[in-house]
């Protein structure tokens, strides 16, 4: 994707007092040290970016900033003073503000209502709606865009709740925005928006930190740029100072070419036929084969149709017309089940709402598809399950807090 560069203050020309330091910060949770001996900092009108493989440490640490965990060593530094966040109200009151992937707002609520929630202006028990409207209206102006005050937050885009979420933290004063994943769900367009808000941001002296895993977006808006790998610390670098590669070493420990390393060889015979395959208002006449031992991307803006297709050939939306083959056979995907029989599996793009049972552990969010497999006399074998779960873990490099 292509990202338009932003001009931000140099960071050489930063204050000399950071904004925020955090040193020596250490976090464990059962079984695993999610952060040891992190050194971090901030300055206002910066862009300060965190990269890292997933469970590299970087939501641990923005959770510590934002007041959600305890570290169990090391010290936070607030504008030159030593400070306990002790909650997430407490972050707040500071001036720290998150904006997560999944916006925490009220759906069933208008943009004046989720802005101003619990300090819409009253006068005498009434809520002054006209002056509750300018205030937002003058936010809206300040980051130079427009959104209908009334609108309830679940008629508008990804795009526009990350807006209200911005304009959220403004009216609250926020010195501090921590941006985890901002443009997961965006347009080339409505990134190329969001970054220059971010401008604007920093031309107001508020702060960034900037988490993103593509790094294109990384080098076009950060000034500074702090890598995390299995929870240490790899390196803080001034953007200018590092290249694209450098930062894939530093994430993953090894060079790039030897991280998207391609085996040699002829690709496979052909797995997947799709022949004209359409669905009414989704996707129209889609074509495409892939072989064994390939990727096949699908690329396109939002509401192009790529994840009706993907739906489509899993089963959640069967197509209206076309074929599908599988390894030269014709067959017929109504059904996820139908799917998963030939041995088509679906990784949606919402994975809180369409892959995981969030209130159930690793081990039980694996073993859902396979219950069968690790049963015996019709009771699931717990030792199976751990012991499938342990063996993931080990071959993904993911590091949770347990399983």
């Amino acid at each position: 994707m292509r990202c338009a560069s932003v001009m931000l203050k140099e960071s050489d020309n930063l204050s000399a007092q950071p904004l925020l330091k955090l040193q020596g910060i250490r976090k464990t949770f059962p079984g695993v040290t999610a952060l040891d001996g992190i050194d971090f900092d901030v300055h206002s009108s910066e862009v300060h970016a965190l990269v890292g493989e997933n469970g590299a440490g970087k939501s641990t640490l923005i959770k510590i900033i934002a007041g959600v965990h305890q570290p169990d060593a090391g010290t936070i530094t607030w504008r030159g003073e030593r400070v306990h966040i002790r909650d997430p109200q407490h972050a707040q009151s500071l001036g720290i503000a998150v904006i997560y992937q999944e916006p925490a707002l009220c759906p069933d609520l208008s943009v004046v209502e989720n802005i101003l929630l619990g300090r819409l202006p009253c006068k005498c028990g009434i809520v002054q709606w006209g002056l509750a409207r300018d205030i937002v209206t003058a936010l809206f102006s300040e980051l130079g865009v427009e959104i209908p005050l009334d609108a309830l937050i679940m008629d508008l885009t990804p795009a526009q709740r990350q807006i209200v979420e911005i304009a959220k933290a403004l009216s609250q004063n926020a010195q501090l925005l921590i941006m985890d994943e901002p443009t997961s769900a965006l347009s080339e367009t409505e990134t190329e928006r969001l970054f220059g808000i971010v401008k604007r941001l920093c031309e107001r002296d508020v702060a960034v930190i900037y988490i993103s895993h593509r790094l294109d977006e990384v080098f076009a808006i950060a000034n500074r740029v702090t890598v995390l790998r299995d929870g240490h610390k790899m390196g803080t670098f001034n953007i200018h100072e590092v290249d694209h590669n450098k930062l894939v070493q530093l994430m993953v420990g090894r060079p790039l070419d030897q991280y998207y390393a391609r085996p040699a060889g002829q690709r496979g015979v052909p797995l997947l036929t799709v022949r004209n395959l359409s669905l009414r208002n989704r996707f129209t006449d889609v074509s495409f084969t892939v072989h064994a031992g390939e990727v096949v991307g699908l690329a396109g803006l939002m509401g192009a149709g790529r994840s009706s297709i993907a739906q489509a050939l899993f089963g959640i939306a069967p197509a209206d017309e076309g074929e599908i083959e599988w390894q030269g056979e014709p067959i017929q995907i109504q059904t996820p089940a139908d799917a998963m029989r030939v041995g088509i599996v679906y990784l949606p793009e919402d994975r809180q709402r369409q892959a995981l049972v969030l209130p159930m552990s690793v081990r039980e969010n694996l073993s859902l598809a396979i219950l069968r497999q690790l049963a015996r006399t019709g009771f699931v074998q717990r030792y199976a399950e751990e012991a499938l779960a342990h063996e993931f873990v080990q071959r993904l490099r993911v590091q949770p807090p347990r399983i």
